[in-house]
């Protein structure tokens, strides 16, 4: 069984999918995440003044998150305004119907 799931997957897509659901693997992470979905285009301050979290700790999860494709941020002002990548969420959602 593991021959098969390896072989629709090639390495890049199964390191990607592993760091993806290790991301979304963290139950704070996937608070962020629905908070954007339904408040998409915010600043970190906007998720900070809506969870219990240090922003220190919002960085650092919004950091997770960011590195595994799943949300995305620009530069607005001197501020970073992240939005979930939609792209990727697709693709995840793709890969898990494989499984």
């Amino acid at each position: 069984m593991e021959e098969q799931i390896q072989a629709t997957l090639s390495s890049t897509d199964e390191a990607r999918l592993v760091q993806m659901c290790k991301a979304l693997g963290n139950e704070k992470r996937m608070q962020i995440v629905r908070f954007l979905r339904q408040h998409p285009a915010c600043i970190t301050n906007d998720i900070v003044a809506h969870t219990p979290l240090a922003q220190a700790t919002i960085s650092q999860h919004l950091k997770v998150l960011r590195e595994a494709g799943i949300i995305s941020g620009t530069i607005q002002g001197p501020a970073m305004c992240y939005c979930i990548n939609e792209e990727a969420i697709d693709w995840l959602k793709q890969q898990i119907e494989r499984l």
